[in-house]
């Protein structure tokens, strides 16, 4: 069987999967989960095998050490993976759900009700835990999930699809439901992306590179983040302890992920003290500065800042820095450079934060904490599938509501249309 009949054979089968996860009830799918997050655990030193044969993969093909980080489990990740699974089993059933009901003049009574989506694509590059993450979030809307993962990942992706389809296997329900598709040729992600018939969303995981790959190539809606240029603008009214700590804690504590800060923005009025403070802060944490041409005014160590630089998305330890002459300029900057992924600002006036909130075109918009929020898990979605920048058909972190559509249902009780 060729690559394109194998795809194709993993979708129609997902297809019909879907319709049977559509009718779990609720406790059912919880019970499911928690058995999962289960079998990660007790499957652990298996599962941390695996995941060795791809580091030392990594390694040989030269992968930077951000990338290996992302693809890095050990017993800590493997615990707040099951641990994930367990938060999207305690959170409330979207399926089913009434989101409104009227009633017209001749007595019709209209809603609307969340169903699942059907059948979701994941295309996702280098983390693991996206396997458990989203199959715990496909499961529990009722859907059926496709996943593909990156080839620097197979192994571990393998043993963990092999962990979670085995609690379906003891429940009896379709192993199709969550399926892996189990090689790595780049045929795979280009056959997948024509199964319309069969997939109704793509959602794909990874760099910049593979998401326009996907968005140029695929037949079916995709939900996408291109990047996460994500800023902090510094008020004249921030408090510089809070500032210096949400601004280390969002640049330093995981530099390789896409809700890192990438571009500060700091008030004029505050430059000349903030400036040298900041920057003998962020230099001790090895961060190398970009900065504009009044920032190295009172940091001539920093490097000039180029246009190139608002635009970039550096995954690393270097952090582009620009002082502005206020609110306005500042959400005039981070409307033009951002990715619409998130913004925070620092401030202890309410009336700049309200405006802020309200002005800034973002997915996910903050104050006074840190961009590392930007995450399904602390927002309190449990797990997250992806983070869209896409406003249709959802906006920033994406949980368990947001793998659901609504249809309409209207009760009568009698009436034809005169």
């Amino acid at each position: 069987m060729s690559v394109a009949e194998q795809i194709r054979s993993i979708a129609a089968e997902a297809r019909q999967a879907s319709f049977a996860m559509a009718k779990l009830s609720s406790a059912v799918k919880n019970e499911l989960l928690l058995d999962m997050a289960q079998g990660l655990v007790g499957n652990a030193e298996e599962i941390i095998a695996e995941n060795q044969k791809d580091l030392e993969a990594g390694k040989e093909r030269g992968l930077s050490s951000a990338m290996l980080d992302r693809l890095m489990l050990n017993e800590a990740r493997i615990k707040g993976m099951a641990d994930a699974i367990r938060e999207v089993a305690a959170l409330p059933d979207p399926v089913g759900e009434v989101t409104g009901m009227w009633k017209r003049p001749n007595d019709l009574m209209v809603g609307k009700m969340r169903i699942p989506l059907g059948v979701i694509g994941i295309i996702y590059e280098s983390r693991p835990n996206v396997t458990s993450d989203a199959a715990a979030l496909c499961l529990k809307s009722g859907n059926a999930v496709v996943l593909r993962g990156g080839s620097e990942a197979i192994h571990s992706n393998l043993a963990i699809a092999t962990v979670l389809k085995n609690e379906l296997a003891k429940r009896n329900i379709p192993a199709a439901a969550l399926s892996l598709i189990p090689f790595t040729e780049r045929e795979g992600v280009t056959e997948m992306l024509k199964q319309e018939e069969f997939i109704d969303v793509i959602i794909p995981r990874g760099g910049e590179s593979l998401i326009r790959f996907v968005v140029e190539n695929s037949k079916i809606p995709v939900i996408k983040h291109y990047k996460g240029v994500c800023h902090v603008f510094v008020d004249a009214s921030a408090d510089f302890e809070m500032a210096r700590e949400i601004i280390i804690n969002a640049k330093v504590q995981r530099p390789g992920v896409c809700n890192a800060l990438e571009t500060l923005l700091i008030h004029k009025d505050i430059a000349e003290s903030f400036v040298p403070f900041i920057y003998q802060a962020l230099d001790a944490q090895k961060v190398e500065l970009r900065g504009d041409e009044t920032f190295r005014r009172f940091a001539p160590q920093a490097v000039p800042a180029t246009e190139d630089d608002w635009y970039a998305e550096y995954l690393e330890l270097i952090l582009a820095a620009r002082v502005v002459d206020g609110l306005d300029a500042a959400i005039d900057h981070i409307n033009r450079y951002c990715s619409l992924h998130t913004e925070s600002i620092i401030t202890g006036d309410y009336a700049n934060a309200q405006r802020f909130i309200r002005e800034v075109n973002s997915g996910v918009v903050m104050v006074n904490a840190s961009t590392r929020f930007s995450d399904g898990n602390q927002l309190g979605l449990g797990a997250e599938i992806g983070i869209s920048t896409t406003k249709l058909h959802s906006f920033g972190p994406m949980g368990l509501t947001d793998l659901t559509t609504t249809k309409f249902i209207v009760y009568g009780s009698g009436q034809v249309r005169p």
